[in-house]
């Protein structure tokens, strides 16, 4: 042993070894050198303490990892794996450094592409490792391109992300696209290679023209020539697909300084082949350790909500929820745009902080009046400096989070970015989206011949009083008796509710943020209680029986929940989030919302007067229409809770012009001041829409039943035209519509028809700016407080 210390000491040199002295145990220096000592204790100082790698490529190829934690060793083996190599033999020690114990374990490893190809890229395999170590990458086969094509994990990145957009959108599964990219790696080595060609601005061609002419398309021939060699069918498309994903991308943040923790690609989608339709005009991808997220935009000019996402298909939830949204937008002049995003690391707040950072990473500012790119990004799509976000589920909180973010990136919007943050209006404190739900659900009893404010109703609810708009709308009125309600955690049963008592318990939970659990049991009618929705066994009462026509005394509460939608009431209220009826003809597995498969109704089968669909997508649209044609009195979800989209717009709207007025030194108080000011004027506008919206769907009701031609021959048009999709919007064809015993649309089909005519209306009016000025300016000051328009017209 001396004659090792001796030797160890003579190759560190006296202050290393004293600081080595005691440092590696016999087991150690039995399997290890000391020359390969002091290259472990140079590698040690040199990252001190901090978990790292090295390859050391001798008489055998050795991994050794350095790290503060011991791990097992089923967790070290599958990265070796997914990046090639073969593990030979293995051992482990630990190091008594200066600062702290180090656990070193080394692998004896081969690679089947033979020894100098470890060699070759030595670098981008420890650099996959480090990246790892350090949670910057995932762990999969993909890994497999740093020895295969050379790529670095940061370029096997972005092959990653298109690979997991891919999906997203429909395609093929993760083990076909691995196979496609590792059994051709060097059409993976050219993929990346037109990315980097496509993006860095490093690259010396003076414009975008000759960088597609001297780069893309030289790229483009050889990767033609490669798949001309790919002999199986599915694995040639996919690489095809991979490839128009790429070339549909107009924008991406990889080059810019700092965003080393995110990658964010803007696709046109009219350039995506395989993207379901109606397809977005923009469509931004966001790849990170801790978040994944989509941000879909209808127009240039376009805003909604951002919400979290707990599904694995998250994108076709967002998907759905845009098509939503550009429906509900038709009420004002952006057209519809939905993000969402799954947290896959981390807290819910960071993953949307990440997320905020890659929109706005590739996003147009505006300097003076003059769109500026953002810094290192080439834009294929020209100008694009619109973007709003909004409040949804998940981020109900968070606004002034994102305005934080804009700030830092001196965004042109300011706190108008994110609406309805501290400086904006407060939704739920306003109960803006219930209150307009309750002008259409108004109009609906009005032609009932009922008074819904004077009268007393019976509602079933989805939801609970903690929530935006179950909560608000069940304090619009003193006369509700509610006689059943469930949200996500408990179902509430009160048969015979006493509609003043229960009133002023709804609106102590509504204060206290509390759900059905914390309701006072004392209160409940005879026969009532408050259950969880998982409970295997809930007694129903003769009361309850009773009100539910069924002989049944247990049930448990997926089937209770069915009972209760299928129950006599007045007005099915829809707060809470989920898809809780279908039309007969449709399958659980078509809606889209898994988790409420077991609680899912036909609508043939309801017996509620009314609906208010104050969440989104509380009905399918085929549940919409099967309710209507059995005389149901029910609109479309974009037309009840349309007064919250309503109102940000206003909020927005009315900062721009403040900030504006400010900075011209037109303005001599603060913009914040006369927004609260003029909060209560605008809230009695947008409910006027929401009344005249309504009103105005009425009246195309009974136009249709005395003479449906001249709406088929304005489907036809919208069709023709590209604005309505009959297949996506479930819109019947005259065929259909002729075998009704009415022959007419119902009311939930003319409310999509009502709201694409009024985009295409927008359309049209957005190409004649001249005709906006001379004839509709008194509609342009009617947005407007009166005031506003009195001082600054």
């Amino acid at each position: 042993m001396a004659s090792w210390e001796a030797e160890f000491q003579a190759l560190a040199g006296s202050a290393l070894a004293a600081r080595y002295r005691d440092a590696f145990p016999a087991n150690y220096r039995r399997a290890v050198t000391p020359s390969q000592a002091l290259r472990d204790a140079r590698f040690i100082e040199a990252h001190a303490g901090v978990a790292s790698v090295d390859l050391w490529i001798e008489e055998h190829s050795m991994l050794r990892f350095y790290s503060q934690s011991r791990g097992y060793l089923d967790e070290w083996l599958p990265p070796l794996n997914n990046l090639g190599l073969r593990v030979v033999d293995q051992d482990s020690f630990q190091i008594k450094a200066p600062f702290g114990g180090v656990h070193v374990r080394c692998f004896q490893v081969e690679s089947p592409l033979g020894t100098e190809r470890l060699v070759r890229f030595r670098e981008e395999v420890l650099g996959v490792l480090r990246a790892q170590l350090h949670g910057q990458t995932e762990d999969d086969r993909l890994n497999g391109l740093a020895l295969s094509a050379g790529l670095t994990w940061r370029q096997i990145e972005v092959l990653r992300a298109y690979r997991n957009y891919y999906l997203q959108i429909g395609g093929d599964s993760h083990e076909r696209v691995h196979q496609a990219l590792l059994n051709y790696p060097e059409a993976a080595q050219l993929l990346w290679q037109y990315f980097c060609t496509r993006f860095d601005p490093d690259l010396p061609w003076p414009s975008l023209a000759a960088r597609e002419e001297e780069g893309l398309l030289p790229l483009r021939l050889r990767l033609q020539g490669v798949l001309t060699q790919v002999s199986d069918l599915k694995t040639d498309r996919l690489l095809r697909a991979l490839f128009n994903l790429i070339d549909a991308t107009v924008r991406t943040n990889f080059f810019c300084a700092g965003t080393e923790d995110r990658l964010a690609l803007k696709l046109s989608g009219l350039g995506v082949i395989e993207m379901p339709a109606p397809k977005p005009l923009f469509e931004i991808y966001v790849h990170s350790p801790v978040v994944e997220a989509v941000h879909l935009r209808a127009a240039r000019i376009a805003r909604g909500g951002i919400r979290w996402s707990d599904r694995d298909d998250f994108r076709t939830e967002i998907f759905e929820l845009m098509c939503t949204q550009m429906l509900k937008n038709a009420l004002i002049v952006p057209s519809g745009a939905k993000g969402g995003f799954v947290v896959k690391r981390g807290e819910v707040k960071q993953a949307y902080v990440t997320f905020i950072r890659a929109l706005l990473d590739l996003t147009d500012n505006l300097e003076g009046g003059r769109p500026v790119h953002p810094p290192r990004v080439l834009c294929y799509d020209g100008d694009d400096y619109y973007l709003v976000v909004a409040a949804d589920k998940g981020t109900a909180r968070l606004s002034d989070t994102a305005n934080q973010v804009a700030a830092e990136y001196r965004f042109w919007l300011k706190d108008a970015f994110a609406s309805g943050g501290s400086l904006g209006y407060d939704h739920k404190r306003l109960g803006i989206t219930a209150k307009g739900a309750w002008e259409c659900a108004r109009r609906h009893f009005r032609e009932l011949g009922r008074d819904l404010d004077q009268e007393i109703i019976t509602v079933i609810g989805v939801g609970s009083m903690d929530g935006d708009v179950f909560g608000n709308g069940m304090l619009l009125s003193k006369r509700i008796k509610l006689l059943a309600a469930f949200s996500g955690q408990h179902i509430f049963l009160d048969p015979d509710p006493d509609p003043e008592v229960s009133y002023r318990e709804r609106l102590r939970l509504f204060t206290q943020v509390a759900g059905w659990d914390q309701y006072d049991r004392s209160l409940i009618s005879a026969g009532g209680g408050v259950w969880p929705r998982s409970a295997k066994e809930i007694p129903l009462s003769p009361q309850v029986r009773r009100w539910l026509a069924i002989r049944q005394e247990v049930v448990d509460g997926e089937e209770l929940i069915r009972y209760m939608l299928r129950a006599e009431a007045d007005l099915l209220w829809l707060g809470g989030i989920g898809t809780y009826v279908k039309a007969s003809s449709e399958k659980n597995e078509a809606v889209g919302d898994p988790t409420n498969d077991n609680v899912r109704v036909n609508a043939c089968d309801l017996k509620v007067k009314v609906v208010s669909e104050g969440a989104n997508l509380g009905f399918t649209q085929m549940g919409r229409v099967e309710y209507a044609l059995q005389g149901g009195k029910i609109n479309l979800d974009a037309i009840d809770n349309s007064g919250g989209v309503d109102l940000s717009d206003h909020e927005v709207n009315l900062k721009i012009l403040l900030y504006r007025l400010a900075q011209t030194g037109q303005l001599q108080v603060e913009p914040a001041r006369w927004l609260a000011e003029l909060q209560e004027e605008v809230v009695v506008r947008v409910l006027a829409h929401n009344a005249s919206q309504g009103l105005g769907l009425s009246l195309e009701v009974e136009r249709c039943r005395r003479d449906v031609l001249p709406f088929l021959a304005v489907a036809d048009r919208l069709e023709n035209a590209g604005i309505l999709d009959r297949r996506a919007e479930n819109f019947p064809s005259r065929e259909e519509i002729s075998a009704r015993p009415q022959a007419a649309l119902t009311q939930p089909e003319l409310a999509v028809l009502f709201s694409h005519a009024k985009m295409q209306f927008k359309q049209a009016l957005l190409e004649r700016p001249d005709f906006v000025c001379r004839r509709l300016m008194p509609y342009l000051e009617g947005y407007f407080p009166g005031i506003l328009v009195e001082r600054y017209r």
